[in-house]
């Protein structure tokens, strides 16, 4: 579980409601909210977060809470983006900022408060962990030990099931794709098979034997027979 900072501004937002909102929060009633978170993306349900006034007077942490939705984009034409990340959370603990803080910001200032960066232009900072326990530890001292609240506790039960399922189902997609490629393989092996020509047996030229060679003819065997000219009688 990380712990976020959520900061408030009196002069960019009102909130006139606050004063009622404390006061349900604190008579135990599970008050939900909706909160920006500037550009942090990694929130999941079931992670704390606390609120800090800026600004103006009185400044400090004057609420906390635990995250039932992780981030999400609501349209907004106010920002470049066209949208606005924000979480929705269920307080545990909230005072009425307009009057008082549970934890002062000068009492910030000393160490191990000091390396959190508290005046924060945006939401959606993450606490330092050096400075998370010992704020936890005295937030408990200031305001009391609370359990979770149910709806918080719920939508982290829910989180963690989806993404297991959500793992569960790219392991089996990720092994239906190593069986079909395994069988498109086998199938290609055995297609290639199929295809190659059949190997015929080499014949074995008969042995060539020599002819006889041609008699040689003899110097009067085939020549033309001479006639010696006949003389003539004589007279």
């Amino acid at each position: 579980m990380t712990a976020f900072l959520l900061i408030w501004s009196p002069k960019k937002w009102p909130w006139p409601e606050l004063p009622d909102f404390a006061r349900r929060v604190q008579a135990g009633e599970a008050v939900a909210d909706t909160w920006g978170c500037g550009f942090a993306r990694g929130i999941l349900p079931g992670d704390r977060v606390f609120l800090h006034r800026v600004a103006s007077e009185p400044r400090g942490l004057f609420g906390s809470g635990y995250v039932t939705r992780a981030p999400y984009e609501v349209p907004d034409p106010a920002y470049k983006r066209g949208y606005r990340l924000c979480i929705d959370f269920v307080y545990d603990w909230l005072v009425d900022a307009h009057e008082q803080v549970a934890i002062a910001r000068d009492a910030l200032r000393v160490h191990p408060f000091s390396v959190q960066t508290w005046d924060a232009q945006s939401s959606g900072t993450v606490i330092k962990p050096v400075a998370e326990g010992p704020l936890e530890k005295r937030w408990a001292e200031l305001t009391g030990k609370r359990p979770m609240p149910t709806a918080a506790i719920a939508a982290m039960h829910a989180y963690e099931t989806a993404r297991a399922a959500a793992a569960v189902a790219t392991k089996d997609s990720a092994n239906d794709k190593t069986k079909t490629r395994a069988k498109t393989h086998t199938d290609r092996a055995e297609l290639t098979q199929t295809r190659s020509p059949q190997v015929r047996p080499r014949l074995t030229p008969p042995a060539q034997t020599e002819a006889p060679a041609p008699a040689r003819k003899s110097a009067t065997q085939g020549a033309k027979t001479r006639t010696a000219p006949r003389r003539p009688p004589p007279r």
